[in-house]
């Protein structure tokens, strides 16, 4: 059984560092959540390190800027890192290929400009026609206000005949921009593994983006919460790395656990978490 908190301040004293998500954790994607700031200014204050632990598909530094606009406080948090970050590292290693179609937005266009420092002079990859692609990198759909996964099978089948691999930069299936559910890069892999396709991921819940958040926190033994809405991604995850995990209810799974969202009802939240053989230590309404 989950036990249900009313305040990060209640459990803070037992961890050195957060691992926690963004998107429904910090911000809706288009404001930040005032008590989430303050819960993540608060146990900075005593001592604590913050990473801010993301499936976006871009660099840090673009995340940052999102932050800024949202007008996040540089002091609620140390570092980010995020899915684009351990992507990034992949694609230059050439997981999929020298020549790759890039699958999302211009505004993912920094995945491929803003090279890492560690491959200054020696990031060979070029933006190419689907035609000519070894692989494909997906930051998520051309347009993610009105496309949904289907609208790529044709473009998926024609990839899969040709042998391609397709690196996601970004597991997440959908998140919420505001009061809409958009569809994100992990729905278009789905699709394309359940078509026979091959695709490979390193944000949350896999390992790479664990161990690119630990090498750049450092300390050694730390003893790390794990923050998140997404139960496949923050949830699955930490679980999966040992880790303590407060699941945060009133992100995308808001409504699932009673009319309350800040008071989930133990029995609803039980029986759900259950059905999905997840089993977070904490679990609170909203971040605060």
């Amino acid at each position: 059984m989950t036990r249900i908190i009313q305040s990060l301040s209640e459990i803070s004293v037992s961890y050195d560092a957060l691992f926690c998500d963004l998107w429904g954790c910090l911000h809706n994607g288009v404001a930040a959540f005032p008590e989430a700031v303050a819960a993540l200014r608060a146990f900075r204050a005593t001592g604590g390190k913050v990473v801010l632990l993301t499936n976006a598909p871009r660099p840090q530094a673009q995340v940052r800027a999102s932050l800024d606009r949202m007008k996040v406080p540089h002091d609620a948090y140390d570092l980010i890192v995020t899915s684009g970050d351990a992507a990034q590292d992949a694609m230059f290693a050439g997981a999929v290929g020298r020549k790759v179609w890039h699958l999302g937005p211009s505004k993912d266009d920094a995945f491929f400009t803003e090279v890492p420092e560690d491959w200054q002079g020696r990031a060979d990859i070029e933006r190419v026609a689907f035609e000519e692609a070894e692989g494909i990198v997906c930051t998520g759909p051309f347009d993610e206000m009105t496309e949904v996964p289907e609208d790529y099978r044709g473009k998926f089948l024609l990839a899969k005949g040709r042998g391609l691999k397709m690196l996601c930069a970004n597991p997440d299936i959908v998140v919420d921009m505001g009061e809409r559910r958009i569809y994100c890069a992990g729905a278009l892999a789905a699709l394309y593994e359940d078509m026979g396709g091959e695709a490979f991921y390193f944000g949350k819940p896999h390992p790479p983006i664990y161990d690119l958040a630990r090498r750049r926190l450092g300390g050694g033994e730390a003893r790390i919460l794990a923050i998140g809405d997404g139960i496949n991604t923050d949830v699955a995850g930490g679980e999966g790395e040992g880790l303590d995990v407060l699941f945060v209810a009133g992100g995308l799974a808001s409504g699932q656990f009673g009319p309350d969202g800040d008071a989930p009802d133990q029995t609803l939240l039980d029986d759900w978490l259950q059905a999905r053989q997840r089993a977070p230590r904490y679990t609170i309404g909203r971040l605060r």
